[in-house]
């Protein structure tokens, strides 16, 4: 492990976003260099969003570690994500999960994610080009659902195809600043719990 990422990685725990082994190790694996544009290899590991293609960027590795413990996986879940970017949320998940689905609208970016996910050896993460916000029926009901672009509130399409007890997660919220909500379904609804504010690049349809 180079010593940008032992360092990083320190950090995250220290800063109480990384708190599980089996997701420490994830990190420790996945090699975010691979999901960068080459002209921000030297950034890989600041902790820091990184601008990739079409106006998108990649997450903060504090977020993606909040958000990756927030979702609680299990080796046997089935995940939908709404929004591949770079790949690397998925990449971070596929060590943890047993398949992603990831939908994209942008076709630039949904090969730049498939060519990375590729470099780093992963295959159960499936890309589907679509409009995010009416989920992938396909493959529905999902054991979670994670969302990485920003929407005033989880698509009604989406909560659809989330199994009862089921966790969806997300930036909800004003295109400049959302809140990180998690809801779980229940038969009488969608329980939702706040977490922190955070930036992120809206959803498009």
């Amino acid at each position: 492990m180079n010593s940008k990422k032992q360092v990083l990685i320190s950090q995250l725990i220290q800063g109480g976003w990384l708190k599980t082994n089996r997701v420490i190790e994830t990190f420790k694996q996945i090699p975010r260099e691979n999901f960068v544009l080459d002209s921000h290899k030297n950034y890989a590991y600041a902790d820091e969003p990184l601008h990739i293609l079409g106006g998108q960027t990649i997450s903060a590795p504090s977020m993606v570690a909040v958000m990756t413990e927030l979702l609680k996986p299990k080796a046997t879940d089935i995940v939908l994500e709404v929004g591949a970017g770079s790949g690397y949320q998925a990449a971070i998940l596929s060590r943890l999960v047993k398949k992603i689905y990831t939908i994209e609208l942008d076709h630039n970016l949904a090969e730049f994610a498939e060519r990375n996910l590729k470099k780093t050896g992963i295959k159960n993460v499936e890309i589907i080009i679509g409009d995010g916000s009416k989920g992938y029926a396909k493959h529905a009901p999902y054991d979670k659902i994670i969302m990485t672009c920003a929407t005033q509130s989880f698509p009604e399409p989406l909560i659809e195809q989330l199994k009862i007890n089921g966790i969806i997660l997300g930036p909800l919220g004003a295109e400049w600043h959302q809140i990180l909500t998690l809801g779980i379904k229940k038969k009488s609804g969608l329980q939702k719990k706040e977490y922190m504010a955070c930036v992120f690049v809206p959803l498009r349809h």
